[in-house]
């Protein structure tokens, strides 16, 4: 149950939140189940706040601090995401679904079976992060770094992995039909049972470290 006390300090001033959060950095706040939808919270310090089940959809989060945060089952829908800190933070069972999530920092974060539908991660820092059986079709991972994340089993369909860097990442069962793969680099990563279907490869770096081209299509 969430901190009337505490919600109603992070309600008053932002920068009094942030205050107390550095002078009282051993205190875990708790909004669990909070409803912040809609809301202006660009900039804010949620690091290490229990969040689970909060609902955040639609909301303006931009560069704000999620970092070591627990947001288990917490809804972040349709938000803006761009440069926030995700680090270490627990997200399995989250809705960030047609999200704005670009340039953010995700490394370490748990994504255990996440909805990512739609989102939009070009350029984000996700070293690390655990996506297994997250739903991530349609997702943008363009220029993302993606070194050693776990995805396995997570469905990437119609995913736009284009010259991100995959570095020993788990694949493991992934669903990448019909994803773009281009320019991506795959040097060591697991991909035993994955489904490439229809994936566009041109350029990608496969696990064995060599480069494949696919063959030009030949004129009727």
């Amino acid at each position: 149950m969430a901190d009337l006390d505490q919600l109603a300090l992070f309600q008053e001033d932002t920068l009094l939140w942030n205050r107390w959060r550095k002078e009282n950095p051993q205190v875990r706040p708790d909004f669990t189940g909070v409803d912040f939808s809609g809301l202006d919270l660009r900039g804010h310090n949620f690091s290490g706040v229990d969040l689970t089940d909060a609902n955040f959809r639609g909301g303006d989060l931009i560069k704000a601090d999620f970092s070591e945060a627990t947001l288990d089952e917490a809804d972040l829908s349709n938000s803006e995401l761009i440069k926030t800190d995700f680090s270490n933070a627990n997200l399995v069972n989250a809705d960030l679904s047609e999200t704005g999530t670009q340039h953010s920092d995700l490394s370490g974060a748990n994504l255990m079976e996440a909805n990512l539908i739609g989102a939009d991660l070009s350029g984000s820092n996700v070293i690390g992060a655990n996506l297994s059986n997250a739903d991530l079709i349609g997702a943008n991972f363009s220029n993302a770094s993606l070194v050693k994340v776990n995805l396995s089993h997570a469905d990437l369909s119609g995913a736009n992995l284009s010259n991100a860097s995959l570095i020993k990442a788990n694949l493991t069962g992934a669903s990448l039909i019909g994803a773009n793969l281009s320019g991506a680099n795959l040097s060591g990563a697991n991909i035993s049972g994955a489904d490439l279907s229809g994936a566009t490869l041109e350029g990608t770096v496969m696990p064995d470290g060599k480069v494949h081209h696919q063959p030009a299509q030949s004129s009727q």
